[in-house]
């Protein structure tokens, strides 16, 4: 390969680069590999999806877009892209300066693969993508971890990567920052890579599961942020609720639930989805239905299967309102606190409302000892396996918009039945959506009816099971 001149500005070496670099280099091999795989975990296929700084073209061509855009200011590289990928009808690529030449068209997905490196005015750059997003475009942004800055320096002069420019090195502080200066609000950030190579077993063990550790996941070559715009209201104007009431054995708080189930929005329809109780739940539901005369329009349903994500599936499947919402029929969480979770959703703060009960003391019969050490627990390993802070993944009161939830189905529908409870379904749907997931407290209160259908043991081994399966898929990423 010729030598690399000294002296280029930045388009002059990217274009050198595209007219003598035609085979990445050997690190530079396995980075890219597991970039792809990481970026197809957030990205499904089909996506809408721009690149700046799309160079060769080779990840957006990865992701396979429904419609893909790639972007770059060298010329040379965009033909190169062209050549290597313009057999396909969803791409396309265009020299454009991420600076100057702003997007007017709406992508899911905006990628900025180590660009900002390069950018002589980085927040100029974040602010100009408003143009190419929606409400629920994610921005995926990439950097080199500057505790990698030495090692990188040695492996360039070794030939093991191409030659770089000089190049802004940034802490993730300074990217979130900048971000947040631009108009975009952080979702996730992690480290990845402690070892860039693929090598079977090894680069799995290291990259998959070490780096995930504490202290060592600081260690991590690339820092992969995924951000939102910040926009409010997420809700323009009057939207409708309905909230479905799973209830099996609880026949003594059907009216107590329709009492007391606030109006939430210009209109609130409640669903009872009965789930073949051994008391008089059904008639109580049906008789509870015929005599309520309040705002509310309430519908009587009875669920086809067994287990409460059935019945919550068929509760939001027959569900007209904008706004979902799951709310207990035990009602220990009370429903007077929906207009917490609402307002939190309605002013775009959150995308995905989770309830939870432990942040308040809880009354004395509400949950046992052994239950609070388990809910703990599942806290603690939902949040690692999330990336996002969670306090409570057990608490049934959840809410989201319409249009969210169908693209979690979607989003988890390859994943078969593994959730009986309908808690994880919802929580690693919503993570692997890149929803903002957000807690709003409640304070648990004692039954006044009835006793819990949770057993402590057999349903404690589904949830630790649960758990390990979203290990395993949503952040051990070598099973994708």
């Amino acid at each position: 390969m010729p030598k690399y001149p000294s002296e280029l500005t930045m388009r002059d070496h990217f274009d050198w680069v595209a007219g003598h670099d035609d085979s990445p280099r050997r690190l530079q091999r396995g980075y890219h590999t597991q970039m792809l795989r990481y970026f197809r975990h957030h990205i499904p296929e089909g996506s809408r999806v721009l690149e700046w700084g799309c160079g060769a073209g080779d990840l957006v061509a990865g992701l396979k877009p429904g419609r893909g855009l790639g972007l770059d200011f060298s010329p040379r590289m965009i033909d190169k892209a062209r050549v290597r990928h313009g057999g396909d009808p969803a791409l396309e690529f265009h020299a454009a300066d991420i600076e100057s030449d702003p997007v007017a068209e709406p992508f899911d997905h905006l990628v900025l693969d180590c660009l900002t490196g390069y950018l002589p005015d980085i927040q100029t750059a974040l602010k100009n993508l408003h143009g190419a997003a929606h409400p629920r475009t994610r921005l995926h942004l990439t950097t080199i971890n500057t505790l990698w800055l030495g090692p990188l320096r040695i492996a360039a002069a070794s030939g093991l990567v191409s030659p770089q420019p000089p190049s802004n090195w940034l802490s993730h502080g300074d990217l979130f920052n900048l971000l947040e200066l631009a108009g975009w609000e952080v979702i996730t950030c992690e480290h990845l890579q402690l070892f860039p190579f693929e090598v079977p077993l090894l680069s799995a063990l290291l990259n998959d599961l070490l780096v995930k550790l504490p202290v060592i996941r600081h260690l991590g070559l690339t820092v992969a942020i995924t951000a939102r715009p910040r926009r409010a209201p997420a809700l323009a104007g009057e939207v409708s609720c309905s909230v479905v009431v799973p209830a099996r054995n609880e026949a003594g708080n059907i009216r107590a639930a329709l009492e007391r189930i606030p109006v939430l929005g210009r209109r609130t329809e409640v669903i009872f989805v009965e789930g073949h109780s051994t008391d008089d739940t059904w008639d109580a539901i049906r008789r509870e239905a015929a005599a309520y005369r309040g705002p509310h329009l309430v519908q009587a349903l009875r669920q086809p299967g067994i287990g409460k994500w059935d019945a919550v599936r068929t509760g939001l499947a027959a569900a007209q309102g904008d706004v979902l919402v799951i709310q207990d029929a035990d009602l220990t969480a009370p429903p007077e606190d929906l207009p917490k979770f609402f307002d939190a959703l309605a002013a775009g703060t959150a995308e995905f409302v989770n309830g939870s009960r432990l942040v308040y003391p809880v009354e004395k019969r509400a949950m046992r000892f052994l239950n609070l050490l388990g809910n703990k627990f599942f806290s603690v390993a939902l949040s690692s396996v999330l990336g996002q802070p969670l306090k409570d993944s057990l608490c049934g009161t959840k809410m989201l918009l319409r249009s969210d939830y169908e693209r979690l189905l979607r989003r988890i529908a390859p994943f078969g039945a593994f959730d009986p409870f309908g808690d994880f379904n919802l929580l690693f749907g919503a993570a692997l959506l890149d929803l903002r997931i957000r807690d709003v407290p409640v304070r648990y209160r004692d039954r006044t009816y009835g006793s819990t259908n949770i057993s402590r043991f057999r349903h404690g081994w589904q949830l630790l099971k649960m758990t390990w399966w979203g290990l395993r898929h949503l952040r051990l990423r070598w099973h994708f």
